[in-house]
């Protein structure tokens, strides 16, 4: 009974030690979080009727964040602590490691498909639901954006995902191929359908000539060397002005058309060609399903790669570049292919924003677009393609869905805009990833090559390329 008491006292007394520290830590983050939100949060700027500046301080907001990072330290650590208590790890790759039941493989099947004719059918659905007029603003903000960064965010796929080579100026080769679809169709009167695979090619060779210099450079050093790629792009097109029109940008950039047929109100236009009654919506279901196409052929050539023996070297690469060199894989031509494959379908998806929006300027193509392809690849789960697509609609959906929240003024007031938060929300929400998902959403590899069964492994135990 007295041994008991004693192993009863001491237990105690680690609890209480061990709760002293936690909320020492949370009191810790929560401290952190006053110093941010004093210059973020604590005073909002806001203008009279005189023209004068006028500081609104908000210290009530900064108590509640504070407030709500103490809460929320102190239940992130008792979530861990129950979580290390449960095997962890180990536990985890047996529950992944274990061959998939048929039942699981069809189910997976019947959602694969059931997604699938789900976005093909998306702008039926949002007709049959707002009606012709509200489903415009549903089928291109949500339907065409979206598709945009899937695509972008699969062409990365590749490079970041695939091949570990960590590249932060992805948006320069989607403004080489806006660029190109904008100049030669303008100056020299092509069509679209020609013009998308000769950006995606001028795209690609841009991508082989960023790929020479880079050979031999692996982690921050290849993150800065392509993320000054980026910015040279970029400053050339603002500077070069009889080249790119520098700020002023590109516009009466020409509009894709149906087999020749233009989505105009004329004679020769689409609706009349088909006794229809003439609306834009036509353009807008046209383009979804052009980029569609494009985001599912992204999806089809990287699937079937990654089956190849070049698709294999990727990801060997990514894994271990000495063990590559030390089996005579070229390790040369497996960056540069990655490269230029990555760098082929950001263009695409550039010519096809040309000709979506009819305007473009080196504003679309700024590091922060880089930085947010980047964050779906990361946030998906890097060589996953499901996973990447749930990011873009996360991501892409969250900041459209930000500016449907009107009912939210009757809580902060009429000046409050969600949209403007979306930064801060998309930041809280990367950290709460890193802390529960730190390889992404989709967190199990499966192999593209495997002995009698395929078994999916936790990435926990894979280790991350270097690339």
């Amino acid at each position: 009974m007295a041994l008991k008491a004693r192993d009863a006292a001491i237990e105690g007394e680690a609890a209480r030690q061990g709760f002293a520290e936690i909320v020492k830590q949370a009191a810790f983050a929560a401290l952190v979080t006053l110093g941010l939100c004093i210059p973020l949060l604590a005073i909002r700027t806001d203008q009279s009727l005189n023209n004068q500046l006028v500081l609104v301080p908000r210290w009530d907001a900064v108590a509640i964040a504070c407030g709500l990072v103490f809460l929320g330290r102190i239940a992130l650590a008792y979530v861990g602590r129950a979580g290390s208590l449960t095997g962890g790890t180990t536990a985890r790759f047996h529950a992944a490691g274990a061959a998939r039941p048929v039942g699981k493989a069809r189910l997976a099947s019947f959602l694969r498909t059931a997604l699938l004719g789900f976005v093909v059918a998306f702008p039926f659905i949002a007709i049959w639901g707002v009606g012709w007029q509200g489903s415009i603003k549903w089928i291109d903000n949500f339907g065409v954006q979206i598709l945009i960064y899937v695509m972008l965010g699969w062409g990365l796929n590749i490079v970041v995902g695939l091949a570990g080579l960590l590249d932060l100026g992805y948006v320069a080769f989607y403004a080489v191929g806006a660029y190109s679809y904008a100049l030669l169709a303008k100056n020299f009167g092509l069509s679209f359908w020609l013009l998308l695979p000769l950006s995606g090619i001028l795209a690609a060779f841009w991508g082989v000539l960023l790929g020479f210099p880079v050979l031999r450079l692996r982690g921050d050093y290849l993150a800065i060397v392509t993320l000054a790629f980026g910015e040279i792009i970029r400053l050339v097109l603002i500077n070069w002005v009889d080249f790119s029109n520098g700020y002023a940008g590109i516009g009466g950039i020409p509009r894709p058309t149906f087999f020749g047929i233009p989505f105009n109100a004329s004679d020769d236009g689409f609706a009349a060609r088909f006794g229809l009654e003439f609306t834009p919506l036509y353009r807008t279901i046209f383009l979804y399903y052009v980029i569609l196409a494009l985001a599912l052929l992204t999806a089809i050539v990287t699937i079937r790669l990654r089956r190849l023996p070049i698709g294999r070297a990727w990801e060997a690469l990514r894994e271990d570049e000495i063990a590559c060199r030390a089996l005579g894989i070229d390790t040369v031509n497996t960056k540069l292919t990655a490269f230029a494959l990555g760098a082929m379908f950001g263009g695409f998806a550039g010519a096809f924003f040309a000709a979506r929006q009819g305007f473009i300027s080196p504003e679309s193509f700024t590091f922060i677009e880089s930085a947010l392809i980047l964050w779906i690849v990361v946030l998906g789960g890097m060589g996953s393609q499901i996973g990447v697509a749930i990011a873009a609609v996360v991501m892409i959906g969250g900041t459209e869905l930000l500016r449907e929240l009107d009912f939210l003024k009757a809580v902060f007031g009429q000046d409050f805009d969600p949209a403007q938060y979306r930064m801060l929300i998309f930041g809280l929400a990367g950290v709460m990833m890193i802390r529960w998902k730190p390889r992404g959403l989709v967190s199990t590899r499966e192999p593209t090559v495997f002995l009698r069964e395929r078994k999916a492994v936790s990435v926990d135990l894979v280790k991350e390329g270097h690339g």
